[in-house]
């Protein structure tokens, strides 16, 4: 009798990602054209198209993120196209030379 052993790992989730993102942990802010202050959330992680953000508060479907950091002061139009729990996938829907 013999056993094969495959080392073979795959993993679980395929990146469908057409743009890979970076992981950064930056306080932003979300605003909405509802007249609503602005709110905190947390980038977790980045790429040219969108974006994953951590909030307790609920995020609008469209808003405008802004942040800031070494290379200055960014702000973004963003679409939510995922939401599971406090986290959201978020769309660019703008230019990044805002």
């Amino acid at each position: 009798m013999s056993i094969c052993i495959r080392s073979e790992i795959k993993p679980v989730l395929k990146e469908r990602r057409k743009i890979p993102r970076r992981a950064i942990n930056r306080v932003a802010q979300f605003s909405s054209d509802d007249g609503s202050l602005p709110r905190s959330c947390m980038i977790t992680d980045i790429s040219e198209a969108g974006a994953r953000l951590f909030s307790e508060a609920d995020l609008p479907q469209r808003f405008t993120l802004s942040v800031s950091g070494d290379a200055g002061y960014a702000r973004r139009d963003c679409r939510v196209v995922w939401r599971l729990g406090g986290e959201f996938g978020v769309e660019f829907t703008d230019r990044a030379s805002r």
